[in-house]
Order: C-alpha cells, then structure tokens, then sequence
C-alpha cells in the first residue's frame, strides 16, 4: 500500500504541473511600430529592361566577375566565422531544449570500510550502484521564453550569414569595377604618354635644326615626362586593388591575374534593378534588418524568462539505489515533487528582469537606427546614380568636344599657325575630360552595387530559413 499511495501522489503530481504548465509570464512579442516613409524621395531608376536584385549579378555578363564573386565565396573567412555563429546559436538552442527534458544520472560506488569498537575491529566492503532523475516542469514559462529566445537567436545568425554574403559580393564587385575602370585610365595615360614621347621626339629634331624654340623642347620634354610619371602612379592604383581583390577572393594573385586578364578592360553594363515604390517592402529585403528585429524578439522572451525565474520551480525528481555493505544487501528508491521558492536573494532576480528590460530598449533602439540607416542608404544611392546617369550625355559631348578642339590645334601646330603650349593645353583638356568621362562611367557602375546593396541583395526573409543549414561556398 505504500508504494500505491505513493504512486497516487506522484501521479496527482503530474497533473497539477500539466495544468499549470500553460501559464507563461512575460509579454508576447509584437513587431515594432516604426515610421517609415510612404514613398522614396530621389528618383527611381527608369527604363525598358528592369531586373529583380536574385537575377542582378548574371545580367553583368563578365565571366570574369563571375569567377571572382564564385572563388570570394567558397573560401571566406567572413562567411565561415558566420556558419561558427549559426552552429554556436544551434548548440545553445539544442541546450535549452534539453533543460526541458527530463535528466538521468547515474553512479557506481566501491570502498572499503572498517568499524572499531571496544575490542573488536571490523572490515568489510561498501558497493552500490545508483540512478537519479529530475525533470523541471516549466510553470510559468521561463524554459519556454528561453527556447524561444534561442530559436530568435538562431534565425538572427542565419540572417547575419545572408548580410555577410551580401556585403561581400558588393565588396567584390566594386573593387573589380574599380579595377576596371583604372585599367581603362591607365591605358589612357599610356596612349598620352605615348603621343608625347613622339611629340618631344619630334621637338628635339626641330630645336637641334634652329626651327624650334629650347623653351619649346623643354616644355614638350616635360609633359612627356609628367605623362609617364601619371601612368606610373595610376599602375600603381590598379595594382593595389588587384592586391584587394586578391585577398577577398582567397586566391593566389597569379590566379587572379589570369582570370582579369581574360577579359578585355572594359567597365561592366548591369541591367536596371526594380525598386519598389514603398519604402516599408525594404523591411522584408534586408537581411540586417531582419537580424536586428529577431535580436528584438530574443530580447522580449529573455524578460519572461527573466520574470518566471523570480517564481518557485516545481520537478519531479526521483532515484533508485542498490548496495551491499559487507554482504547485506539493500535497495532504496524514492519519487516525487521538489518544490523550490527563492525566499531572498538581496534583489538578485528582480535586478535581471531590469536588465532584461534594458537589453530590450537597447534593442529596440537598435533596431530603430538600422532601420534609418537603411532608408539612408537607399535614398543616398538613388540620388547619386541619377545625377550619374543625367551626368554621363554631358560628359560624353564634351570629351568628343575636347578631343575634336585637340586634333584642330594639332593640325594648326602642325601647320605652324599654333604654338606647343596651346597644343599641350588642348591636349590636357582633352585627356581631362576624357578622364572625367571614364571616372563617371565607373561610379555610376558602383553607384548600381551600393544600391544592390542597400536593397539587400535579393535576400528574402523567410521563418524557415534556420531549419536550413547554410553550406560553405554558397546557399
């Protein structure tokens, strides 16, 4: 009867804590309520042919780019140390799971032991073998606010590994573009220094037969050498970005020099992307700011579970031992409820829910400011790629102006009726505004990857996303 009496009181037990078991503290997450504006305020791109950000890096048509965004991405430190991020978050997902679940341990034990008393001494042996149980039953909520933070957490993680692809594919493509667009200068001051090498040439023949003034030859002999002083540190430029795109893609710099080479230097053309008209859709395209909102979420539980630790603890614990003690056998077993109330703590709880609260604000805020960084962002980028693209007619007008004023002040010099110094003149303004013109073309490229960028780089958010483990080297 005993053990039947006690059998009923565990099994009331059981029941009491399923009742009780549906209250969990805490507030329930709500997504904030920010201010965003209705509509853009720059001007949105235009044009017959617009693409969605998934489909953006293939209408580059760059089989070189395309190679260095695929060797940046398979081995990344950054993404790597995100995939560490995303195992860590799981561990401690699994972690908080298992504190829901009930715990087994168990122990053996020999020794040998002796009695003395009054003229005798005995020694004999101690074994035993035991198990232990405990299960906690989550009352009010807190292992349940915990794993819910923890699932928050872990989809934070996956977010953050999306930004970081994101981040570094804009990162490849404007240090290639950037490369690109140096190559194209460098064969521009090339190309100059070459005709002034010729010209000074030319100018010390005809200073050496009494045609030509010294002060003639010495100027000509300057602007050659100026050019090949510019070329040498435009090179110079190109190289460090090789270096750049070296690092980022993994590789040895001979790989990547082969792999630029093998096209021509010339700036990519990408397709125009869709932007939609409402800046609130870019809170479902950026995967930062979706990070930052499920760190918001985490936040909210940690202060149920945080409340529901200030309330007693109910489990069920139990063991079951056998031994022997210089051969008598014997075997215990118990079972039932273990009731835990905090009486005090000097304030210890309640200062973990204030910090809970702060974490939250802090969060909040945070997330606030993402917010705001992100429409910065985009509406930066809108401005500065419609002024590049208004700005490119312009410039290219007056580099075909500034060259045609060049070849009519050449063939007076030619002729006799101008002098070397307007003709270098008319050479320099020509070499500018062909300079501006290539530089325009160039950010007006890299204006198009800031604005990938800012849109979030075809990211999509999804609530299934962390039951999908991401894999080294691409998605």
């Amino acid at each position: 009867m005993p053990i039947a009496n006690s059998t009923a009181c565990f099994l009331l037990s059981m029941l009491c804590a399923t009742l009780l078991g549906g209250c969990t503290l805490g507030p329930d997450y709500q997504p904030p309520q920010v201010k965003v504006a209705s509509r853009w305020y720059a001007p949105l791109p235009h044009g017959a042919s617009l693409v969605t950000l998934n489909d953006w890096w293939q209408q580059f048509n760059d089989p070189a780019l395309a190679t260095l965004l695929r060797l940046a991405e398979a081995d990344s430190p950054t993404l790597d140390q995100a995939l560490a991020r995303i195992a860590q978050a799981r561990a401690t997902l699994d972690g908080s799971l298992a504190d829901g679940r009930p715990q087994l341990n168990g122990g053996l034990s020999k020794a040998r032991a002796g009695v003395s008393q009054t003229g005798l001494h005995k020694v004999g042996g101690i074994s035993g073998a035991s198990l232990d149980s405990t299960w906690e039953l989550d009352l009010f909520g807190k292992l349940r606010r915990t794993d819910e933070a923890s699932r928050h957490e872990l989809q934070a993680r996956v977010d953050d590994w999306h930004d970081a692809r994101v981040s570094l594919a804009a990162e490849v493509g404007d240090d290639f573009v950037q490369y690109r667009g140096c190559q194209m200068l460098v064969n521009a001051y090339r190309d100059q220094a070459q005709s002034q090498e010729q010209t000074a040439r030319l100018t010390r023949l005809s200073h050496q037969a009494g045609f030509t003034s010294a002060a003639d030859a010495a100027l000509a002999d300057a602007s050659a050498a100026a050019s090949v002083a510019t070329q040498t540190n435009q090179q110079s430029a190109c190289d460090v970005l090789l270096k750049s795109l070296v690092a980022l893609a993994g590789s040895d710099e001979e790989q990547v020099r082969a792999v630029l080479g093998s096209q021509p230097a010339r700036l990519p053309e990408p397709a125009l992307l869709e932007v939609r008209e409402v800046p609130a859709n870019l809170l479902r395209q950026r995967p930062d700011l979706a990070s930052s909102e499920r760190e918001l979420a985490a936040a909210n539980a940690r202060i149920g579970a945080a409340q529901a630790n200030r309330l007693p603890s109910l489990g069920l614990v139990g063991s079951f031992a056998v031994g022997t003690t210089s051969g008598q056998y014997s075997r215990t077993w118990s079972l039932g409820p273990q009731l835990d109330v905090p009486l005090f703590d000097g304030g210890k709880r309640r200062a973990a829910v204030d910090s809970a609260r702060a974490d939250y604000d802090s969060a909040l805020a945070t997330y606030r400011q993402t917010l705001r960084t992100a429409v910065l962002e985009v509406e930066q980028s809108l401005v500065r790629l419609d002024a590049a693209r208004r700005s490119e007619a312009d410039a290219q007008r007056a580099t075909e102006g500034y060259q045609s004023y060049f070849q009519a002040v050449d063939r007076n010099w030619q002729a006799g009726n101008a002098s070397l110094l307007d003709r270098e003149l008319a050479r320099r303004s020509a070499l500018s505004a062909q300079i501006e013109l290539i530089t325009l073309q160039q950010n007006q490229v890299r204006y198009w990857i800031a604005l990938y960028k800012a849109l979030g780089g075809g990211w999509q958010g999804s609530d299934e996303l962390a039951n999908e483990v991401p894999k080294r080297g691409g998605a």
